[in-house]
């Protein structure tokens, strides 16, 4: 199947939008849809707008990364250093708190969530962060405020009521080792947060995700819900306590992962040989699998430059290439979920309403 333009995609996710009662129930083994801070290849990520669409269009899961303020309360941005998802840089009441910071042995400069109250973040307004590469997101700049982890559950709550079906919460622990480390743990904060939303148990529809192996195993003395382990495709954990990702890809590593979490979440290319045209599956379904562990892949994105080479259409980097192929070869590799910034493309490869 050919890419889809712009203009053709943003309509057919419109049309999904427009009919949350038809989106069927996700059954069994049917690979999960889960909603990549949102849908957020058509709106700024982590806004609640984003939220709505993503679960409106039929994702199973919403997923929003966590950061806490100063004062401890737990918001959705995808770091904690807001410059780029935010207008903070255009406030001059804030300029003086831009700093430089160490976050994972990496120098940081800008403006940092743990530096403002829960009331200042307020005042800010959510910004594309892709502005080159999705234009048209940027003009909702400035529409919205930044959600808190709160609002994000009562969204899908509601919705859920709405819908006729449940809509899960899929939060990421961001930098949990640094938050730590400035006296902002992430992981009670968290277990006390789903706990007075009543999603205490193995049953309730959350999945807590984090790449260090420590966050989750102190995670897991806090709370029964389920936990993926995150694995980038190079390189190892931020906390410095576990292996190098490939190490905990071989089969003593996945039966090491297996001890405090129920799956992993690994980078496109370690489920798909995305240099082949055929884009085949490796062998990591199968022995994630066979030690008992889902496997959710990300990221699927729309847009030529997220791409491989032999699915980009055209030359422009923000047009749409033929995603509907790399979640065909995603779903026939055995995954038992995809995070998307387009969930109305996945839910409709995988044939979900």
């Amino acid at each position: 199947m050919m890419g889809l333009t712009r203009r053709a995609l943003a309509a057919a996710g419109l049309a999904a939008a427009a009919a949350p009662a038809a989106l069927a129930q996700v059954a069994g083994k049917r690979p999960l849809v889960i909603a990549h801070r949102g849908a957020s290849g058509q709106l700024p990520e982590h806004t609640l707008s984003a939220y709505l669409l993503a679960i409106r269009q039929g994702a199973d899961f919403i997923e929003p990364d966590l950061v806490p303020t100063r004062d401890g309360v737990l918001v959705a941005r995808h770091e904690n250093e807001i410059s780029a998802t935010t207008d903070v840089a255009s406030k001059r009441n804030f300029a003086s708190r831009k700093k430089t910071k160490t976050i994972d042995g990496r120098q940081v400069e800008g403006w940092f969530v743990e530096d403002f109250t829960l009331a200042e973040l307020k005042t800010l307004r959510a910004r594309e962060r892709l502005p080159k590469i999705r234009p048209a997101n940027a003009k909702y700049d400035g529409n919205e405020a930044i959600p808190t982890f709160h609002q994000i559950v009562e969204l899908a709550r509601g919705e859920s009521a709405k819908a006729g079906r449940t809509i899960g919460i899929y939060p990421e622990m961001k930098h949990p080792a640094y938050f730590r480390g400035v006296g902002l743990a992430i992981e009670p904060r968290l277990a006390a947060a789903l706990k007075i939303q009543g999603l205490e148990s193995r049953s309730s529809p959350v999945i807590v995700q984090s790449f260090e192996p420590d966050s989750l195993q102190r995670f897991r003395r806090l709370s029964p819900v389920r936990r993926i382990q995150l694995i980038a495709a190079d390189g190892g954990p931020a906390d410095g306590k576990g292996a190098r990702y490939a190490d905990m890809l071989t089969p003593g590593g996945l039966k090491a992962i297996k001890a405090y979490a129920d799956g992993i979440g690994v980078e496109l290319p370690l489920v798909l040989n995305l240099a082949e045209t055929a884009m085949p599956g490796t062998p990591l379904v199968g022995l994630a699998h066979a030690t008992g562990l889902q496997v959710h892949a990300w990221t699927v994105r729309a847009e030529n430059h997220f791409l491989p080479e032999a699915l980009r259409r055209g030359t422009a980097p923000e047009a749409y290439g033929d995603v509907h192929a790399l979640l065909r070869a995603l779903y026939a590799s055995g995954v038992d979920g995809v995070f998307t910034d387009f969930p109305w493309v996945a839910v409709q490869v995988r044939g979900g309403k």
